[in-house]
């Protein structure tokens, strides 16, 4: 992959939450050079208060962690039917290789596992206004819901009505599939 002119080899790799060890100080060297003055340091149990993840597709170049997305596997209710989802949340690209393909690979090795290992029916992940275009041309779809969840900052439920992107993937059904009704995440969001 060439990213700003130079010659770059990134590649992913899916490591599960138990296994994180070898790669924990890269990812938090990932994610305090872009959140620590805000949110303080990373911590993957409790990442900035939003729900950890089962799975880390971790993107690595040269020997150094250059991208993330977690990914958790969790039943959620839709429309008062049961949905299993791959809820994702902590995507990040070190800001020297962003724009040069990184994300979309994390996406495209993330969609993979929202099928094996984790065997869900959907991906599912809330994100700004600003990067949802990005995941739309990464093959996800926009919905409009009313979402409930556990707020990662105060713990309280919370019902926010359709506005912010939420965004469903193919998983082991079809984007067609996805059910219509309000969401309710049965817990933190991603």
């Amino acid at each position: 992959m060439d990213v700003s002119g130079r010659s770059t080899t990134v590649r992913t790799i899916v490591v599960p939450h138990a296994d994180l060890g070898p790669w924990w100080r890269g990812l938090q060297a990932l994610f305090d050079a872009e959140y620590l003055t805000v949110h303080g340091p990373w911590d993957p149990d409790q990442p900035y208060g939003y729900a950890p993840a089962d799975r880390h597709v971790v993107a690595v170049s040269a020997g150094e962690v250059v991208g993330h997305v977690g990914l958790q596997r969790r039943s959620i209710d839709v429309g008062g039917r049961e949905v299993e989802v791959a809820g994702v949340g902590g995507v990040l690209v070190s800001s020297s290789l962003r724009t040069g393909g990184v994300g979309r690979l994390l996406l495209d090795a993330a969609g993979a596992v929202i099928t094996d290992p984790l065997g869900s029916d959907f991906g599912y992940l809330g994100c700004r206004e600003e990067v949802a275009s990005f995941y739309v041309s990464c093959g996800w779809h926009r919905i409009r819901v009313r979402e409930s969840f556990t707020d990662p900052r105060t713990g309280r439920f919370v019902v926010q009505d359709p506005g912010p992107p939420l965004l469903v993937h193919a998983g082991l059904r079809p984007v067609e599939q996805w059910p219509g009704g309000d969401v309710d995440l049965r817990g933190r969001p991603w």
